[in-house]
């Protein structure tokens, strides 16, 4: 095959509940460690969520985070980090070759609850209303904040795709270096969702939102006893380049994107079939996996909520990542928290708990949802 026509992956750039760089997660994921915890949120109290605790001056200054948002510092983070890990010489790099592609479930929820409670703490007093908001509530500011921090000049936007955008980031930096669009696609998905309270709020009345005592214990997919989401923030980044380009710069690579589709319900309003431990949506997902795969005995399935919980359009691309040193040491990370599996969550190969190492891994195929019923995949072959 044209390796000019052969996208790879060279560079991964992440922040998590449990890990701030792929080494950190990857280790946390195969120690059992959690990043769960009890977060003070507005009007609700305390609830359960995946908080990251990344440096966000690492790359920008007090001034540039206080009149940005956090799904913009995170996204920053994450390029700055994806850029570094691939070793990409960023000033000699044509800025007008460079694109960036970042999936989010929403966006300016944020920063219009913060200022709708800013005016009301004045009598709704509108001169009040922060002249920041309409900056950082265009839909496209994650993908802008990164473009104005590093200087880029080729084309950016944010894809909208719920809880299946990680993966659509993907998608799209791939099918633009496909067109010769770009040279690198920074691609991946953030979520800076905890932030509001409105999320919490609407899965509470569907009675869709985790509880239990334990927060480490609350992401509880494919276990008889899961009761909901646990939401969380997060994002990752990934550089992704033609074959050719990173071979010529002698990158490391982690893996070749071989397969993506996106497709749609069009039936009902989903929450989710990725396995986030919502009672209905993993035993659908789970009927999918046994019918698909019931030829592959050497088939393995995983799942990453069960330690950070829902990180909304971060998640596909998060889980895409932790799973990726399985190329290299053919370990495949557990799903925790499964003390009794539904029988109807049943599949083949589910490693529950504890790592589970392989002769090999060749494949990874990584699944998405949302709500609409938006899906997609992502498959990724060790090159």
């Amino acid at each position: 095959m044209n390796n000019h026509r052969r996208i790879v992956i060279t560079g991964i750039g992440l922040t998590s509940p449990n890990g701030n760089t792929l080494a950190e997660y990857r280790a946390n994921l195969l120690k059992g460690v959690s990043g769960v915890v009890w977060f003070e949120t507005r009007y609700m109290g305390k609830v359960l969520a995946g908080v990251c605790t990344y440096d966000p001056l690492k790359y920008q200054m007090k001034k540039e985070v206080r009149r940005g948002t956090r799904a913009g510092s995170i996204s920053i983070y994450c390029c700055q980090e994806a850029v570094a890990d691939a070793k990409l010489d960023v000033p000699a790099l044509d800025k007008n070759r460079v694109g960036v592609y970042l999936g989010i479930t929403e966006h300016g929820n944020v920063e219009t609850e913060n200022e709708i409670y800013n005016i009301s703490q004045f009598n709704y007093d509108t001169k009040f209303w922060s002249h920041h908001h309409n900056p950082r509530t265009v839909a496209n500011s994650p993908a802008g904040e990164v473009t104005l921090n590093m200087g880029i000049t080729g084309p950016h936007y944010t894809i909208g795709a719920a809880c299946a955008a990680g993966n659509a980031g993907v998608i799209q930096g791939a099918q633009m270096l496909l067109l010769d669009e770009v040279d690198v696609a920074l691609a991946g998905g953030v979520s800076e969702s905890i932030h509001t309270f409105g999320i919490f709020a609407s899965f509470a009345s569907q009675n869709a939102l985790a509880s239990h005592p334990d927060p480490t214990k609350a992401s509880r997919p494919f276990d008889r006893d899961r009761n909901g989401i646990v939401c969380s923030e997060g994002g990752c980044v990934f550089v992704l380049e033609r074959l050719d380009h990173a071979e010529a710069r002698g990158a490391r690579i982690y893996g070749e994107i071989v397969g993506y589709h996106m497709n749609s319900d069009a039936s009902d309003f989903i929450v989710s079939t990725h396995a986030t431990a919502t009672p209905l949506g993993d035993i659908q997902e789970c009927q999918a996996l046994r019918t698909v795969f019931a030829d592959c005995p050497k088939t393995h399935f995983n799942n990453t909520k069960s330690f950070i919980g829902h990180a909304m359009g971060a998640a596909g691309a998060l889980e895409l990542a932790g799973n990726l040193p399985a190329f290299d040491d053919g370990v495949v990370h557990p799903t925790i928290n499964v003390d009794h599996l539904d029988p109807q969550c049943e599949v083949p190969n589910l490693v529950l708990n504890t790592p589970k190492k392989l002769p090999r891994v060749d494949y990874i195929l990584n699944n998405s949802s949302g709500m609409l019923g938006i899906n997609s995949v992502v498959i990724v072959k060790r090159v």
